[in-house]
C-alpha cells in the first residue's frame, strides 16, 4: 500500500469532496478508509470505527457481507453492464418484479437510475409529462419548507433548505411551499399532534381548492425530513395528503430514499400510513449500501399514459448510461434476500425500542435542545442554551467538533450542522449501539 502520508497529501490536492469546505478539510486530519467488516470501518492506519451513519445512511446489513459480495462476484463473471435502452438484462428484470412484490399495492412499474436525486428527477418529469400526455397543461408543484430531495436542479427546485439551495434559486422552477410539519407543530402546538396535522392538511386543501387544475403533484419525504435535521411528521399526515390528492386529482410523489429498506421499522414508511402514492422514489439502501442504484416506482395509470404509436411521441425520453446496471441490480436482489433470510426487520424492532429508551438519557445534558426519532433514524440537536433556544454560532462547527471527538472513541459520525445524526446499520448489535451512544453522550457532556 502507498504511504499513508502520501495518500493524505494526494487526497487534499486532487479530490474535491461533497458537502465539504475544502479549505477547512485541507487544514485538518481526515479519515481515509481502506476496508470494512460488519459495522466496523478500518482506516489506512489500521484504526477501527463503528459506522454510526451507515456510510451516509445506505449500509443495511454491514460491510463485506458474504452473500452480497458473492452476488457481485457471480454477476461479474457473466457481464458487468449492458444497456437497457431498448434491451434488458436478467438482474434488472428480476429486481423490478421483486420491488413490485414488496412495494405498496398498486405500484407496478419500475424505472431505474443511479441515485436518489435522479429517482426524484424522474418522478418530476414523469408527473409533468403524464398530464401533457393526458391533454392537460399543468406546471405547479407543491412541496414543503425544509425539504430535501437531492442536488440536481429539479430535485433542488423541490427542496427548501436555504443553506443548501439558496445560491441556485434563479435556476429553479417555482413551487408552492407548505410549512415544515415538525417546525410548524413545535412553534404552534409545542408538539406533534392531530390538531397540528389537521391545520397543515387544511392549508393544503385551501391551496388545492384554488389551484388544483394547475398542480402537477405534491412531493414529500416519507414521514421525516431527514436532511433538515431529522424532523418527523405528525402521524397520519401522509395519509391525509394522499386523500386530498385523490380528491383533487393531483399526483403524489413520496421520497423514500432515506427511509426505505427498513430505516423506519417497516420496509417502506408508506406501509405505516397505509398509502400508495403515484410515485415512490428509492435509493440508498436498495443495494444494501454496495453500489449506486435507485428506482422510481409508479402505477399502471401513469404507465398507460405513455403508451401509444411511435409517431405519437408519448414515450418517456429519459435514461442514463448505467440505468438498470447488471451488477447493481444483482446485489440489490441479494440485499432483499438477506432481509428475509436474516429476518432483518423482525430483529430491528427491539433495537428501535432500545434506541428510544437510551435517547431519553440525553435530556439530562444541558446542551441538548431536542431529540427526534422515527424508527431507527434519530437526531440529537445541540444548542448553546436550551432554555432560550439559542443555537451555537454556525461558524463554531460544534456538531463537527463533537463528531471528531467521537472518533477518538472509535465512532464515525457526520452531523447535520449541530444535529448529531444516528443512522446505524440495521444489523448493529446492542453492544455496539451502547458504544456509539456512550461515546456520543460523554462527548456532548464534555461541552458543559
Amino acid at each position: 500500500m502507498l504511504d499513508p502520508k502520501v495518500l493524505e497529501s494526494w487526497d487534499k490536492e486532487y479530490f474535491w469532496h461533497p458537502f465539504t469546505q475544502m479549505k477547512v478539510y485541507r487544514e485538518e486530519e481526515n479519515l481515509i478508509f481502506e476496508r470494512a467488516e460488519g459495522v466496523y470501518l478500518y482506516d489506512i492506519y489500521g484504526r477501527k470505527f463503528i459506522d454510526a451513519i451507515s456510510s451516509l445512511w445506505c449500509n443495511v446489513h454491514g460491510h463485506n457481507h458474504p452473500k452480497l459480495n458473492q452476488a457481485i462476484t457471480d454477476q461479474l463473471k457473466k457481464v458487468a453492464h449492458t444497456t437497457t435502452l431498448g434491451s434488458s438484462n436478467i438482474p434488472a428484470i428480476l429486481l423490478a418484479k421483486r420491488l413490485v412484490e414488496i412495494a405498496p399495492k398498486g405500484l407496478t412499474k419500475v424505472f431505474y437510475s443511479e441515485d436518489g436525486a435522479e429517482a426524484v428527477e424522474i418522478a418530476i418529469k414523469l408527473a409533468y409529462q403524464y398530464w401533457i400526455n393526458k391533454g392537460k397543461r399543468k406546471k405547479i408543484f407543491i412541496t414543503l419548507s425544509e425539504a430535501y430531495h437531492g442536488d440536481t436542479i429539479g430535485a433542488v427546485s423541490l427542496g427548501g433548505i436555504e443553506l443548501f439551495h439558496g445560491a441556485y434559486r434563479d435556476l429553479l422552477f417555482n413551487t408552492i411551499r407548505l410549512p415544515s410539519p415538525y417546525l410548524y407543530c413545535k412553534q404552534n402546538y409545542q408538539k406533534l399532534c392531530d390538531e397540528c396535522k389537521n391545520d397543515l392538511l387544511q392549508m393544503l386543501e385551501e391551496i388545492l381548492k384554488d389551484k388544483a387544475q394547475d398542480v402537477v403533484a405534491i412531493s414529500l419525504e416519507a414521514g421525516i425530513q431527514a436532511a433538515a435535521g431529522m424532523l418527523p411528521f405528525p402521524k397520519g399526515f401522509l395519509k391525509g395528503v394522499r386523500e386530498l390528492t385523490k380528491r383533487y386529482e393531483v399526483l403524489m410523489i413520496v421520497d423514500e430514499v432515506a427511509t426505505g429498506f427498513g430505516r423506519t421499522g417497516s420496509m417502506f414508511y408508506c406501509e405505516q400510513e397505509g398509502i400508495t402514492p403515484d410515485f415512490m422514489c428509492l435509493g440508498k439502501g436498495i443495494t444494501g449500501g454496495y453500489l449506486p442504484l435507485a428506482a422510481t416506482l409508479t402505477t399502471d395509470e401513469v404507465f398507460d399514459a405513455f403508451l401509444g404509436e411511435f409517431g405519437e411521441m408519448k414515450h418517456f425520453y429519459h435514461g442514463h448510461t448505467y440505468t438498470g446496471n447488471n451488477l447493481a441490480c444483482a446485489v440489490a436482489l441479494a440485499n432483499l434476500e438477506v432481509f428475509e433470510e436474516e429476518k432483518t426487520l423482525e430483529n430491528l424492532k427491539p433495537k428501535i425500542n432500545y434506541l428510544s429508551e437510551r435517547l431519553q438519557e440525553f435530556w439530562e445534558l444541558k446542551h441538548v435542545g431536542d431529540i427526534r426519532q422515527l424508527g431507527f433514524m434519530a437526531g440529537i440537536e445541540l444548542v448553546k442554551d436550551r432554555d432560550r433556544g439559542e443555537p451555537f454560532p454556525y461558524g463554531d462547527r460544534t456538531g463537527f467538533k463533537v463528531a471528531y471527538k467521537c472518533r477518538e472513541r472509535g465512532v464515525f459520525m457526520r452531523p447535520l450542522g449541530d444535529v448529531m445524526v444516528l443512522m446505524m446499520p440495521l444489523v448493529i448489535s446492542f453492544e455496539d449501539m451502547d458504544k456509539v451512544l456512550e461515546a456520543l453522550f460523554d462527548t456532548i457532556k464534555s461541552l458543559e
